[in-house]
C-alpha cells in the first residue's frame, strides 16, 4: 500500500474516529493550538448524546476549542479534566463548580518537562487526539506548533487519531510522525486561533527595559508568556547574534529573529537554529514556522531539561511571577487560596539558566496587584513554592533589580523591600523584623 492509499483507508468522518473511543478510558489532547476541534467537538456530542458514558481527560493548556466542546460545565460529571496547566477557561469551571458545590476539575501538579513521562509512564493512555500538518509525498506529518508531550503521548497511546489541518505549519526537528503510525484521520482546515498578547502597561515597559539591559551580545533567551516578554523582545532588536532555546515561541521572539539580532552561531547545541517545544500567537508567527529550516522543534522533555539547557552558555531566562516572600521563594501559580495556573517549565528553565556558564535567571512582576492595592513582594507566600528561594536569582519590578545570589536571608530581604512598591515598604520592613 503506497502512502496515498493507507492515507485514504484510514481517512474517516470525525464520528467514526470517536466511536472508537471507550467509556472509563484515559484519553489524551493536543495542547494550545494542537487542539483538534473537528475531534473534541464528536467527542462531546457522543457524550451528550448517551453514547459514551464517559473518561477522563489529560490536557496542558486548554484554548478555546476545548472550552466550547469537552470542557462545558455540563459535561464535567462525564468528561473529567485532568489538567496540569490551570487557564480562564479551568477557573471559570472551578468558580462554576465552587457555586454548585462540586469539584469539576481535577488539577495535576507536574513540571512541564515532566508532562511527557507522566503521559507515558503513569497514565494507561487509550487515545491521544490532536491536530497535524498535512502529509507530504512520502507519508510524513508534522506535530506543527505543538510538540511539547504530543510526540510522545503519540507513541504511548494505543490508539492515535489525527486531525489533519492545512493551517497546520508544517516544522523542522523531532517533529515527524509517519502516517503508518496513525489509527484514523480526519480532515478540518480551520484558521489557528488568533493570540496576540494585550498592550504592556508603563510599568511592564519600565520592567522590560531593565531587563534588556542584563542581555549582552550572545545570551541564549528562553521567553515566558505576556505582554513583558513580549516588550522585552521589542528591546533587543540592536543585540547580536542572540541565540534562542525556549519552551514558547511567540510574536514577539519572531520578530527578534527576523530583525537579525538573532543568529544562533554562539550555541553549543542546534547551532543556527532557535529552538522550541509549543508555539502560540498570530498568522504571522504561523506562516514564519511554515517549512522554516531555521526554526527547529523538540519535544519538551528535551527542550526543558536542565541539563541540556545549561549545555549553552550565557542562557538568560524570563519569566513572570505572582509573589516574591522576603527570602526570594516565588509562587508563581496560586491567587486567593485557589490554584490560578501552573507551575509549568519556570523551575526546568530558572535551574538550567544558573546551571549555564555565565547564565541568569530573571524572575520579573510587577510590584503591584489589583490596582496598586496588594504588594506583590510579601513577607511569606500565600501559595505554593513555585520555585524556591535556593534557585531564585534576579528579580526585577519596575522599581529596579535585584541579585540574591550568594546574599544572606537579611540582605535578601532589604534588597527585595528596595524593589516594592514605595507604600508598602515600612510594612514589609516591619514584618522583616518578626521573621
Amino acid at each position: 500500500m503506497d502512502h496515498a492509499e493507507e492515507y485514504r483507508a484510514k481517512l474517516v468522518s470525525p464520528e467514526e474516529a470517536m466511536s472508537l473511543v471507550g467509556g472509563g478510558s484515559d484519553v489524551a489532547m493536543g495542547m494550545a493550538l494542537s487542539e483538534p476541534p473537528a475531534l473534541l467537538a464528536a467527542l462531546a456530542a457522543r457524550v451528550e448524546q448517551g453514547g459514551l458514558d464517559g473518561f477522563n481527560l489529560w490536557y496542558f493548556h486548554s484554548l478555546t476549542h476545548a472550552e466550547a466542546t469537552v470542557l462545558k460545565f455540563e459535561l464535567t460529571d462525564r468528561i473529567r479534566p485532568h489538567c496540569m496547566f490551570l487557564t480562564g477557561i479551568e477557573r471559570e469551571l472551578m468558580r462554576r463548580g465552587a457555586q454548585a458545590g462540586i469539584s469539576p476539575v481535577e488539577y495535576v501538579p507536574t513540571a512541564f518537562s515532566e508532562a511527557p513521562r507522566l503521559l507515558s509512564e503513569k497514565v494507561s493512555l487509550d487515545t491521544f487526539l490532536v491536530t497535524v500538518s498535512p502529509m507530504d509525498r512520502n507519508g510524513w506529518f508534522t506535530f506543527g506548533t505543538g510538540n511539547d508531550y504530543a510526540t510522545v503521548a503519540a507513541r504511548s497511546a494505543r490508539r492515535l487519531v489525527v486531525e489533519v489541518n492545512r493551517h497546520m505549519p508544517r516544522v523542522f526537528g523531532d517533529s515527524l510522525l509517519h502516517v503508518s503510525e496513525v489509527d484514523a484521520i480526519v480532515e478540518n482546515h480551520v484558521p489557528l486561533p488568533d493570540l496576540n498578547s494585550r498592550e504592556p502597561t508603563p510599568e511592564e515597559l519600565t520592567i522590560a527595559r531593565t531587563i534588556a539591559g542584563l542581555i549582552d551580545d550572545g545570551a541564549c533567551l528562553q521567553m515566558g508568556i505576556g505582554s513583558l516578554p513580549s516588550a522585552v523582545c521589542a528591546e533587543l532588536a540592536d543585540r547580536r547574534d542572540l541565540g534562542v532555546h525556549t519552551e514558547l515561541l511567540t510574536p514577539g521572539l519572531a520578530c527578534l529573529i527576523q530583525s537579525g539580532a538573532v543568529t544562533n552561531r554562539r550555541k553549543a547545541t542546534y547551532q543556527g537554529r532557535s529552538v522550541f517545544t509549543f508555539a502560540m500567537g498570530n498568522k504571522a508567527l504561523y506562516d514564519f514556522l511554515d517549512d522554516n529550516p531555521s526554526m527547529h522543534s523538540l519535544p519538551v522533555n528535551i527542550v526543558n531539561d536542565p541539563r541540556h539547557i545549561a549545555k549553552n552558555d550565557n542562557v538568560v531566562s524570563i519569566n513572570a511571577t505572582l509573589q516574591v516572600d522576603l527570602s526570594g521563594a516565588c509562587n508563581s501559580e496560586h491567587v486567593l487560596g485557589r490554584q490560578y495556573s501552573g507551575s509549568g517549565g519556570q523551575l526546568d528553565f530558572v535551574r538550567g539558566a544558573r546551571a549555564s556558564k555565565g547564565g541568569k535567571s530573571i524572575i520579573a512582576c510587577t510590584s503591584t496587584a489589583r490596582d496598586g492595592t496588594v504588594s506583590r513582594i510579601v513577607p511569606t507566600l500565600t501559595g505554593p513554592v513555585t520555585t524556591p528561594r535556593n534557585d531564585v536569582q534576579i528579580v526585577v519590578t519596575e522599581h529596579g533589580w535585584a541579585d540574591l545570589a550568594g546574599k544572606t536571608l537579611t540582605q535578601r530581604a532589604d534588597a527585595l523591600i528596595s524593589l516594592a512598591d514605595p507604600r508598602f515598604r515600612d510594612d514589609l520592613a516591619n514584618a522583616q523584623g518578626r521573621l
